[in-house]
């Protein structure tokens, strides 16, 4: 059993702050410029806050921008957001939703703080992800999803509990439709349980901590705002909390394809890219209607 656990390939972090517009203060933890291949299927994770906002007539976020050849997922831990996008998708999600978002072919989309939070104010606190499409779903038509927190599947653990966002954690499948198996999981546990779970061979594995700490089953200790990045040898992850914990799980099988990016489009070529840009602003990614 020793022998098909799965060893952490590097502890990453970045305390290093910007704004994504004028709502989103985050830390950008990895993206495909850095770890393309070990945290492939996903690109690139930002984590929103904790950022205490006050109350404001101002709706604080970002404005209307494109994105092609991949989807964005928005975990909302505290706070609230809504969303805009020119295929008709959006909504307000809040503690506990997701929103997932299939740009592919391209759409253009806003995000601000709800207008029920921006009067309010409060912890803010989120993490948005980019998932890579294989190329052959890179140009297929944008759609929405909104996983309601109700919708989420809740398993129970010895000491604490684990959400099934997209994949499959023992026999609990998530809601997400994906283009690829992507296994994406928040968990709960409390200071001192201990988790154990297998993954098919070869799959990329991660664990990011937002509060807490946890130790893997080689001594190897993740504190909070850290990235533990996992080789793909191997099936078996097993590790403990110290402290009661906020943990993210992100696995899947890897996309073993290029990746060229600028912006807000990542493709598998140059051309593409350029070619993004053009349609862009040429009108065919669509245009939001006025708020």
């Amino acid at each position: 059993m020793g022998a098909n656990l799965k060893k952490v390939l590097m502890i990453k972090n970045n305390d290093h702050m910007h704004w994504v517009g004028d709502g989103f203060p985050v830390k950008t933890i990895f993206n495909y410029n850095n770890l393309g291949s070990e945290m492939s299927p996903f690109l690139m994770m930002d984590y929103a806050g904790p950022e205490d906002f006050s109350p404001s007539d101002h709706r604080r976020g970002v404005g209307v921008h494109p994105h092609r050849g991949f989807e964005t997922v928005t975990i909302v831990y505290s706070g609230e957001v809504e969303h805009r996008d020119s295929s008709g998708g959006g909504g307000v999600i809040g503690p506990g939703d997701v929103q997932w978002m299939t740009a592919a072919s391209g759409v253009v989309h806003d995000e601000f703080h709800s207008e029920n939070f921006s009067r309010t104010g409060g912890v803010f606190e989120m993490i948005q992800l980019w998932v890579n499409l294989p190329k052959a779903y890179k140009m297929s038509t944008p759609r929405y999803q909104s996983l309601m927190s109700n919708l989420i599947p809740q398993v129970e653990l010895d000491g604490g509990r684990l959400r099934v966002i997209a994949g499959e954690f023992n026999e609990v499948r998530g809601p997400a439709k994906t283009f690829s198996r992507v296994d994406l999981w928040d968990m709960f546990l409390n200071e001192e349980s201990k988790l154990s779970f297998s993954l098919p061979e070869n799959h990329t594995a991660s664990l990011f901590v937002l509060n807490g700490k946890i130790e893997n089953h080689d001594g190897q200790k993740v504190h909070k705002n850290e990235l533990a990045v996992f080789e793909w040898q191997g099936a078996k992850i097993q590790f403990k909390a110290l402290e009661n914990s906020k943990i993210l799980f992100m696995g899947g099988s890897p996309i073993d394809e290029p990746i060229v990016g600028h912006g807000p489009f990542v493709m598998n070529s140059i051309e593409e890219i350029r070619e993004a840009y053009v349609d862009f602003q040429n009108g065919k990614m669509n245009h939001l209607p006025p708020p």
